[in-house]
């Protein structure tokens, strides 16, 4: 039996102050509670900005989480077999460059079932298929020497699977530094600040519904004893106190929020998280722009030297 009772005391004392904050919560939404208590205009500014940063941090998250997905640029319209992402461009045209038949040629653009598939991103299906053309008209040409079309198209693939693995290379770089930085300011550090200022609200509830109680004693929640009958100077003492103990707790929730959203606010993570998504795609286009400045003198030397040769074809 005394357990019983045991159990019934407890239940009460946790039931009580989420049923008073429930019942003042409805009071409020429907406009029937007299009095509100105000928070802070500082505090109220903080929470403003405290949203507007959890709002840039989905914004940015949802659009820069592609950065997770290899295939977010490769091109949906296309369609590859396994065998041709068996192997490397590099690896291709090492084995085109020491074939001896066009079946040891065919061979090297495709891989056994068992090679590991290539990356799918669009730089890497740029040089695959550049590989391939220069395989095919390579193999039409009957002049001599070689076709400058199908040199220039193995030259560009080379330099694509280039790109494409600096890509690669960006892309972890933005996941490590700047993707799971920011994830965990939402996830955690904003999601700390949430739950201070849930405190604060459940706080707030608790004193006003203690002020609505000693206005009117009459109204009473489940388990509280009943007033009836006690001194009227004892009961507007306890109420008193009851009202001290609750503006002492909600002013104390309120200092623990301020204090969790100003870290939050001060924090140079988000920032620092920012640099380097930029120096990860700077270092990536510094280096697209290095492999493809190296690569235009040399097709437009090809390019160059296919229009003398049709001249003097013209004048011969």
């Amino acid at each position: 039996m005394d357990k019983v009772q045991a159990f019934g005391k407890n239940f009460t004392a946790s039931f009580t102050p989420f049923a008073a904050r429930t019942q003042q919560y409805v009071k409020e939404q429907l406009g029937q509670a007299e009095d509100k208590t105000q928070l802070p205009p500082d505090y109220i500014e903080l929470e403003k900005r405290v949203d507007a940063l959890k709002q840039v941090h989905q914004k940015m998250l949802a659009v820069t989480n592609q950065y997770s997905h290899e295939a977010y640029d490769y091109p949906a319209n296309i369609k590859e077999s396994f065998g041709d992402l068996g192997r490397t461009v590099s690896e291709k045209v090492h084995l085109l460059s020491t074939a001896t038949s066009p079946a040891e040629a065919q061979a090297a653009l495709t891989a056994p079932p068992s090679a590991k598939p290539q990356p799918k991103t669009f730089n890497h299906a740029i040089a695959r298929a550049a590989l391939a053309s220069s395989h095919l008209l390579q193999q039409q040409h009957s002049g001599t020497g070689e076709d400058p079309l199908a040199t220039a198209l193995e030259k560009y693939a080379l330099a694509e699977e280039r790109v494409g693995e600096a890509r690669l290379a960006q892309d972890s770089q933005i996941q490590s530094r700047f993707l799971a930085g920011w994830s965990t300011t939402l996830n955690t550090n904003l999601m700390f600040a949430t739950r201070a200022r849930k405190s604060v609200e459940n706080s707030r509830l608790l004193l006003d519904a203690a002020k609505a109680r000693a206005k009117n004693p009459g109204w009473k929640l489940p388990g509280q004893a009943n007033a009836a009958g006690r001194d009227e100077e004892v009961a507007s003492e306890e109420a008193r106190v009851e009202i001290e103990q609750a503006e002492d707790e909600f002013v104390g929730q309120t200092e623990e929020a301020v204090g969790v959203m100003k870290n939050v606010l001060d924090t140079p993570e988000p920032l620092r998280n920012l640099a380097d998504l930029i120096a990860a795609q700077l270092e990536y286009h510094k280096k697209a722009y290095e492999i493809l400045s190296e690569l235009a003198p040399v097709v437009d030397g090809l390019q160059v030297e296919q229009e003398v040769r049709r001249s003097e074809a013209f004048s011969a």
